[in-house]
């Protein structure tokens, strides 16, 4: 473990699991919080002062779609009064002009926009909601006239790959600064319906060469980040930037945990925030301890170059594909595990299923 653990930079403030969405790549986790279960505003108060104390920087709301809650406004202002860089990550299916207005009044600094594809009919049935593409335009119009930057972040994955042109020059025409066109990460619904959305090793190289030109040819004047899939990769990404060493992430029922994913993992009892302060759990919890630094480490992890750089991969991936969290990410091709990642990339050659639609019934 590293002698010295710095402040998180960032809190992700998952405020609710509702969502008029059903996207079958979903990374809430497959049983969902129900809105009574949920930290009040009171509490989210406390942990965003926590938050400031502790030394973080930016609080991103989120969700499921964080404008469910009537609150948001009243948190906003109370991040903006405690110095904190306040930024919204939504669908954009819940409000417009007015909402955004007076969240920009309140002190919010950014939006970040999802949309599910450059073409109406595609996104709508990938969100599952008829009419969600025309709402996420007219929010994106509000985001603009409201003066706040705009991010849009284009989920990509096999059904609508093939569109990345088209979701650049939509980002350009939107007034967006900056667009994320980020592969599916295959964690809780995503997982479940991995078959329906990993790409063709084809379809990743083609959309590959078609981001590097359009990161040439729109130098300075749209930033384009790409995520890849981990499955198409030889070395795991720096998940989370290393498992406790810069994010802290509080799901709507008040559990910390150092990524949206950590929840899956059997054995560790996350603190809560209705019982813990942020301080106590960033420093002193046994959970956010557990994979620090390199001393949790097995070959071929202990040994390698890399692993004060990618930190051993992702733990979540490594228990949802062979069952242990100890050990190398599976789609490192040093992982003695690799062969599930690769049966995974054979297997998207073939026809791909239908969609299995995320539930959000339960916590309507």
């Amino acid at each position: 473990m590293p002698a010295r653990v710095d402040p998180p930079l960032a809190l992700l403030a998952e405020l609710t699991h509702r969502c008029p969405l059903a996207c079958p790549y979903c990374s809430n986790p497959l049983n969902l919080e129900r809105a009574a279960g949920e930290l009040s505003e009171q509490d989210w108060r406390r942990v965003l002062a926590e938050a400031a104390a502790l030394g973080v920087l930016q609080v991103h709301f989120s969700g499921g779609e964080p404008m469910a809650r009537r609150d948001l406004l009243g948190l906003i202002g109370a991040a903006n009064g405690l110095g904190l860089y306040s930024n919204l990550i939504t669908s954009g299916t819940l409000g417009g002009v007015q909402e955004i207005e007076a969240f920009a009044a309140a002190g919010l600094k950014h939006v970040q926009l999802s949309f599910q594809d450059f073409a109406a009919a595609n996104g709508d049935r990938i969100a599952g909601l008829s009419g969600a593409h025309d709402r996420k335009t007219r929010f994106a119009a509000a985001v603009r006239a409201a003066g706040l930057p705009l991010t849009l972040n284009m989920v990509v994955h096999r059904q609508n790959l093939d569109g990345v042109p088209q979701m650049i020059e939509m980002a350009l025409e939107l007034g967006a600064r900056r667009v994320e066109i980020a592969h599916v990460q295959y964690y809780a619904w995503a997982l479940k319906n991995r078959a329906a959305l990993l790409p063709t090793r084809r379809q990743l190289d083609e959309a590959t060469e078609v981001v590097e030109a359009a990161r040439a040819r729109l130098k300075g004047v749209l930033t384009i980040d790409y995520v890849v899939p981990d499955y198409h990769g030889v070395r795991p990404k720096s998940c989370m930037s290393g498992w406790g060493r810069q994010f802290l992430n509080v799901t709507p029922s008040g559990t910390a945990v150092p990524c949206h994913a950590a929840e899956t993992l059997p054995g560790i009892a996350f603190p809560s925030v209705r019982t813990s302060s942020l301080l106590d759990i960033w420093y002193e919890s046994n959970a956010f301890n557990r994979f620090r630094g390199t001393d949790w480490m097995a070959e071929p992890c202990r040994s390698c170059e890399r692993r004060e750089i990618d930190w051993g991969g992702c733990r979540c991936q490594a228990f949802l594909l062979v069952g242990d969290a100890g050990r190398t990410d599976p789609v490192c091709t040093l992982s003695p595990d690799h062969g599930v990642v690769a049966a995974a990339v054979q297997e998207a050659e073939g026809l791909p299923p239908a969609f299995v639609y995320r539930s959000y019934s339960a916590v309507r």
